[in-house]
């Protein structure tokens, strides 16, 4: 495992990043998300999907409905746990459908931390930490080589 912090100052900055590694993903690709309300989650995810070339305007928190499905150079996945429980109810709404459907899009997951023992042994994940009202320190754990790769990529442009 790899880690590497990034310092974001506003949220066109988080979003901005996130675009930087929509950019960069390949089908398969897990991306799992833990902060707190309010910290960025859906912000970097609309900069990915951005990335993915999916229209910004299209891109919300799937709070009610769990799983919002975009089209863009790879389907995206995002998906919004906030509402489950635990592990079994990420179960219950298809987790391991997702997982094979997603072979050649993308899975963003927010309020991951609910799923971590339900990941594959490759994703990337990242915390968000408030410092202030607009300033966030994002925290990337890339698990796999894949990750490692990607990461290794995007932070040379930071």
């Amino acid at each position: 495992m790899v880690n590497y912090e990034y310092i974001s100052n506003s949220s066109s900055d988080t979003q901005t990043l996130g675009e930087k590694i929509g950019d960069s993903l390949r089908g398969g690709s897990i991306i799992a998300l833990i902060g707190e309300l309010g910290c960025g989650k859906t912000l970097l995810t609309r900069g990915i999907s951005a990335g993915l070339g999916v229209p910004l305007r299209q891109v919300n928190s799937p709070t009610f409905v769990l799983v919002n499905e975009y089209n863009g150079r790879l389907p995206v996945f995002h998906m919004d746990l906030y509402r489950l429980g635990d592990a079994a109810d990420v179960v219950d709404i298809g987790w391991p459908d997702y997982l094979a459907r997603a072979e050649s899009g993308v899975i963003i997951i927010e309020w991951a931390e609910k799923i971590l023992p339900l990941l594959p042994s490759e994703y990337l994940k990242v915390d968000f930490t408030g410092l202030s009202a607009r300033k966030r320190k994002i925290s990337f754990s890339a698990e796999g080589d894949k990750y490692n790769d990607l990461m290794r990529k995007i932070s040379k442009s930071w």
